[in-house]
């Protein structure tokens, strides 16, 4: 392991925000948890000599790329996104900070190492990126599409290097025909916790669920780049966001008393995503959810559980949440890098025990937005128009009372919007389908409450 020494992991901070009264016989408690994490690499980080041992900045030798491009037959149309496709791969490559660790895997119905083509992975410096780039004008379309071989060769190669922040960027034009949805699955799941993983559907022939999916298996984003032309530009923001994790594996650990109950746990910004069956047991009482790679950033999650019932001024410690970095050899102790606690205290005041928190109220909007939104999209292609209405109704009354204005705009490609406040809508007679898949595909994009 090179030495990081002079190197900073962020300085992680949790924030609960909560209206911790209940009327008597209450039992929900709801809580909006945001995590941040300043500092990395930067100023106001912990030195690495404070951290957990192995965890360096995501720049350098602590950081491992592979790209996974499709060059299946169907990138040869057009003709111009097999070659877009390399560009945005280059692009990507050029971005790679020196020292990062990094491959590409041409996806057909097999999966093909291509630079550099030994197993391994190759040091970025101006020679290696040089010779990758020469490898990718080899590239051609031909072949089918199994992605599940793909990420799981991304996964060999990225286990081969001793790095402490490993991730994926997969680009793919189509569905994934040549292997089983099972197949798929068992990929993720063998890969899930050992890398992130970026995916992008370019064009308009490929399956939404799968790329999202393959997101949020891997705790990544997920995202339409309809007109190949704007590849470049979206992989070179992909890789500059990957350049900035500073430190990987980082878990929400959820502690409750005897007697409490989870309810959920999910991500509710940048975007929704549930992590509640992804716990995993820390102790009799406490259970770990992922959150991925983090650099310079915040992200919310909301959190509810079931306390049991007690009498008019009582109050008890419902939940401690805190965030955990493992010890990468698994020998040592975790870290607490923050925590925050959530109460419940139960009162006869009726105007405190029946009022929502506005974090609260704004994210489970969010969460229902996100909901609708996928609910309208498969009663339309279904050919259920009056449930359709009514879904994606609800949906542009939410995103007008939550401010959402980019997924209103999304929503208005797809209606034609009679009232926003009431939700009144009428479904368009015609819809791009780049146009229903955008607002498929960012249905989970949430914005954050104004504080």
């Amino acid at each position: 392991m090179a030495n990081f020494s002079k190197s900073q992991v962020p300085q992680f901070s949790v924030e609960v925000y909560q209206n911790e009264f209940l009327p008597e016989g209450g039992r929900e408690v709801n809580a909006i948890v945001t995590v941040t994490s300043t500092g990395g690499g930067t100023t106001g980080g912990i030195p690495l000599a404070d951290a957990a041992p192995g965890y360096g900045a995501g720049q350098g030798p602590g950081a491992a790329v592979v790209l996974m491009v499709d060059c299946s037959g169907s990138m040869d149309y057009p003709p111009t996104k097999m070659r877009n496709a390399r560009d945005a791969t280059a692009a990507a490559i050029d971005t790679l900070r020196e020292g990062t660790r990094f491959a590409v895997v041409a996806g057909t119905h097999v999966a093909k190492d291509v630079y550099p083509g030994n197993g391994g992975l190759a040091v970025a410096d101006a020679r290696t990126k040089a010779q990758a780039k020469e490898a990718l004008r080899k590239l051609s379309a031909g072949g089918g599409t199994a992605i599940g071989t793909w990420l799981r060769l991304a996964d060999r190669l990225l286990n081969s290097a001793d790095v402490s922040i490993r991730h994926g960027i997969l680009l793919t034009d189509g569905r994934n025909e040549h292997e089983s949805a099972e197949d798929l699955r068992a990929a993720l799941d063998s890969c899930a916790g050992r890398f992130t993983c970026d995916a992008r559907g370019v064009g308009t022939d490929w399956e939404v669920k799968e790329v999202t999916g393959i997101a949020a298996a891997l705790l990544g984003t997920a995202d339409i780049v309809a007109d190949p032309s704007g590849l470049a530009a979206d992989f070179t923001v992909m890789m500059e966001n990957a350049m900035g994790k500073e430190v990987a594996d980082v878990a929400l650990r959820l502690w409750t008393p005897v007697g409490v109950e989870i309810r959920f746990v999910k991500q509710v910004a940048p975007t929704v995503a549930d992590l509640t069956a992804r716990r995993t047991e820390a102790n009799a009482r406490a259970g770990d959810y992922p959150t991925g790679s983090w650099g310079d950033e915040s992200r919310d999650y909301h959190v509810c559980v079931l306390v049991p019932e007690a009498g008019i001024g009582q109050e008890m410690l419902a939940a401690r949440v805190s965030l955990i970095l493992p010890d990468p050899s698994g020998a040592g102790t975790p870290q607490t890098l923050s925590q925050g606690l959530v109460r419940a205290v139960w009162t006869d005041d009726m105007v405190a025990s029946t009022s929502i928190n506005p974090q609260v109220a704004h994210y489970t909007g969010q969460a229902e937005l996100a909901q609708v939104i996928q609910q309208g999209l498969d009663a339309r292609k279904s050919g259920d128009f009056d449930g359709a209405t009514a879904k994606l109704g609800r949906a542009v009354q939410l995103a007008s009372a939550s401010g959402n204005q980019d997924t209103a705009k999304l929503l208005s490609k797809v209606v034609d919007v009679v009232d926003a406040a009431t939700g009144t809508v009428r479904l368009k007679a015609k819809v791009a389908e780049a146009d229903e898949m955008t607002l498929e595909t960012r249905s989970t994009k949430t914005v954050r409450v104004k504080k």
